[in-house]
């Protein structure tokens, strides 16, 4: 049987998900089999894998699927086992082991687990008896002392697992050291054993003046600072958490082409535009109100996990209109999953997916088309062709979409200048992306460069640059050595005793 090690960290955002990502490479380069673990995302950004037992389609979080490809292992459900899905601010819809599996409200959210934690405990005890090696990365902080009774995904899965446990703090926001020794101290006496180390993340400047907090800790402690990892501006992944996503960075191109992103509140599978953001004359931009269309050639309305709540935001801040007003006047708009479904004339919801049955709304009445929610989902991974060019990519929904008057696009439709599709990741295939980059460019008059990027290469070229980053920067060797090794540490006295 396999072995395995937990990356939980002080605070959500803290760079669990990279520095996983960057351990499951570079411990693959070693030999070993490896399995990236999450017993329980909550977000929005996810991904369609393939079951092995059955070929049918299964969602998983989107930074256990990049976990996956880093690890060089194929891509299971059972690496993100539970997967929570705002839908609201109170209200979340479940996915277990790639299904949809109901919902959980936020009153349930302490005590009404039970057989979620099951489910991880079983995934997880899977995985290592088939790798060498599964690296599972925490949520949030490890000390949410509040949910510690029925936690399954930090100190829960620690303990269930016997891992030993490292502990991630960003220092970029400060206050690292009182972040990792008040996170150690919270935990009682049982899960402290557990924590062998430190990682400190997103560092800037001379780790020699570290040194004396570095030495305080450990004095404190017992336990080493095991790597400290340098701030990198272009490491950023497949993110899960919404968070990361105001620290993306909008690519600053030569502005060929200027592509304006509508960042509504429930955004979902935000990487559609990531290919877009290594295009060399393009600019993409995050925006959120309509004068920030402004000289925008292209505007892209996201996937969305709550399309009539989110229609509903456009309206109210004036942007429904400001889109319409773009693509009158001859701007391009591209639609993807619940973005696509907006630009329709009508969307309705009949049996209350989205939490409100018999709901309705118009859409912004740009294609002819008209939206349902069914209470299945539909998990494909879809191929074809568009624009002269093959196409790939995969669907994950609840709206079956009707199409009128218009042409087919990507499992969509297509109506001039204004193009909407079901398929995320299209814009990932580099010759799709080529060939929609060059249409809307020559209707506005532009020439772009084009064909020069290949999206597959440099995101394994960034996966590369991770583990080269983990090699130098973390101490492997004793990350490998806390898996054989079981000293005994020092307890601290925290508040709670």
């Amino acid at each position: 049987m396999g072995t395995g090690i937990l990356v939980a960290g002080t605070t959500s955002d803290a760079g669990k998900s990279v520095v996983v990502t960057g351990i499951c490479r570079a411990l693959s380069r070693r030999g070993l089999t490896v399995a990236p673990f999450k017993a329980q995302n909550m977000s929005n950004n996810s991904m369609v894998a393939v079951d092995a037992a059955t070929g049918d389609g299964v969602e998983i979080g989107r930074a256990q699927w990049i976990q996956s490809v880093a690890a060089r292992a194929v891509p299971e459900s059972v690496m993100n086992p539970v997967l929570l899905k705002p839908g609201s601010d109170r209200r979340s819809h479940v996915v277990v082991r790639g299904l949809p599996a109901g919902t959980l409200e936020a009153g349930e959210f302490a005590g009404g687990r039970k057989h979620l934690a099951e489910a991880a405990f079983a995934a997880f005890d899977d995985l290592r008896r088939r790798f060498d090696i599964v690296v599972c990365e925490g949520a949030g902080s490890a000390a949410e002392i509040n949910l510690r009774a029925h936690d399954y995904v930090n100190m829960g899965l620690a303990r269930h697992g016997e891992l030993p446990t490292i502990v991630v703090g960003d220092i970029d926001r400060g206050g690292v050291f009182a972040s990792m020794y008040g996170t150690l101290a919270l935990l009682d006496a049982a899960d402290q054993q557990l924590i062998r180390g430190f990682v400190i993340n997103k560092f800037r400047g001379d780790v020699g003046l570290l040194k004396p907090g570095l030495d305080s800790l450990y004095e404190l402690t017992g336990r080493p600072v095991l790597g400290v990892l340098p701030w990198q501006r272009d490491l950023w992944l497949d993110s899960e958490d919404s968070l990361a996503l105001t620290s993306r960075p909008a690519h600053d191109g030569d502005g060929a082409l200027t592509i304006a992103v509508v960042m509504v509140p429930r955004v979902s599978n935000f990487t559609d535009v990531d290919a877009l953001c290594l295009e060399p004359d393009v600019r993409v931009r995050f925006v959120d109100d309509p004068r920030a269309l402004a000289g925008a050639d292209i505007v892209i309305l996201p996937g969305t996990r709550a399309t009539l709540a989110d229609l509903e935001w456009l309206r109210s801040r004036g942007l429904d209109v400001a889109i319409v007003d773009h693509a009158r006047a001859g701007g391009a708009v591209l639609g993807i999953c619940g973005g696509f479904q907006m630009l329709g004339c009508e969307i309705s919801d009949p049996h209350g997916v989205e939490g409100h049955p018999g709901a309705s709304a118009q859409g912004l009445g740009l294609l002819d088309v008209r939206t349902e929610f069914g209470p299945d989902k539909v998990l494909r991974l879809p191929s074809g062709a568009a624009l002269g060019a093959p196409a790939s990519g995969y669907e994950i929904h609840h709206g079956r979409v009707e199409v009128g008057e218009a042409d087919e696009f990507l499992g969509g439709a297509r109506s001039g200048n204004v193009f909407g599709t079901m398929w995320h990741g299209s814009l990932e295939g580099d010759e799709l992306r080529v060939a929609w980059l060059r249409e809307v460019a020559a209707a506005a008059g532009r020439e772009i460069r084009t064909g020069t990027v290949s999206f597959a290469s440099a995101r394994d070229e960034r996966i590369e640059l991770l583990a080269d980053m983990i090699d130098e920067h973390l101490d492997v060797d004793a990350l490998l050595s806390m898996l054989t090794d079981a000293p005994v540490l020092p307890t601290l006295s925290g508040t709670l005793r």
